[in-house]
């Protein structure tokens, strides 16, 4: 009996992970399959240890089952999309309702020579912080989405950067409250190309689960690159779909989709997860992705260098 408590959780876990199935708070602890594909290995040596093999049995096919949910996205793709274009670098950073440290991020942009800056929980604040900085010297176009007045916590703001000239711009209102700040990107002898600050609803509670799938749902596309806070990982269906829309996800192209992005969160243990993304259209090759701390926020920065299509002559 022992034995069989021990594995059928895993086994469980890794079906609802592969089902797609996530109701009410599977939709939370879904994000933690990577530990879970780990854990499993614990029950597994117990019972081979005890010569229990049904209970093995099953206990390896859990195993098998969540490393193979894991497995992609340390493994570098083989297609990493055109290797010929234009190069741009791309920063995403929540700024923790304008907290985050304004001289971290302008750093990181000259650093990294970015040419785009997507900004989640933006604020008068921290806008103001940004440009004593001198961000707007580096990147002097933007698209600015303000917090919105009904926003009594200053995480509906966004906002998006760019060092090229940006035309087309507006936001979008999700569902969940949040805005996406958009403007469409004409880098030198680059087709023109739509980038968008990410921030869909968080799955926190279970009354605003529909708002988070449904921001999600609602995102545009493919035809651009999303970058920001998509408060899910890729063991959530819901961003798995949008990436099936013909995006790639920059991290998983390059083997570093297991690099964490946020937690722990406050004073909460909670392990950190996966949930900023660099997503781009499939006509785009991502060439290199990284993380990088952020001081004042509970989010790191999310950086990935791709290569946009030339335009035609």
């Amino acid at each position: 009996m022992l034995a069989w408590v021990l594995v059928v959780p895993g086994l469980v876990w890794a079906l609802l992970r592969i089902s797609g199935w996530s109701p009410g708070a599977v939709v939370v602890v879904l994000p933690f399959t990577p530990y879970a594909a780990i854990a499993s290995l614990i029950p597994l040596a117990v019972v081979v240890a005890r010569k229990q093999w049904r209970a093995a049995v099953v206990a390896g096919v859990a195993t098998a089952l969540l490393a193979g949910c894991v497995v992609g996205r340390i493994v570098p793709d083989r297609d990493r999309g055109p290797r010929d274009g234009v190069a741009l670098t791309v920063l995403s950073a929540n700024m923790l309702i304008g907290r985050a440290d304004p001289e971290a991020i302008v750093r990181r942009v000259r650093d990294e020579d970015v040419g785009v800056l997507a900004l989640q929980e933006f604020t008068a604040a921290g806008q103001a912080a940004l440009a004593r900085a001198g961000l707007e010297r580096l990147l002097p176009y933007s698209s600015i989405a303000p917090q919105r007045v009904q926003d009594p916590y200053g995480t509906t703001g966004s906002a998006l950067y760019s060092r090229y000239p940006l035309t087309g711009v507006g936001s979008r209102l999700n569902y969940g409250g949040f805005q996406q700040a958009y403007g469409t990107v004409t880098a030198p002898g680059a087709k023109p190309v739509v980038v968008e600050s990410v921030h869909p609803a968080a799955p926190h509670a279970l009354e605003v689960l529909d708002e988070w799938r449904r921001d999600l749902r609602d995102q545009p596309g493919p035809d651009r690159i999303l970058a920001g806070d998509f408060n899910s990982t890729l063991d959530h269906k819901e961003l798995r779909d949008l990436l099936g829309r013909g995006y790639r996800d920059a991290a998983a192209t390059l083997g570093k989709g297991l690099v964490p992005s946020w937690g722990p969160y406050a004073d909460r243990t909670i392990p950190p997860i996966t949930i900023d993304h660099v997503l781009a259209d499939r006509t785009i090759g991502i060439d290199r992705y990284a993380a990088y701390d952020l001081p004042g926020s509970d989010h790191r920065m999310v950086l990935a260098a791709v290569v946009l299509p030339r335009a035609r002559a």
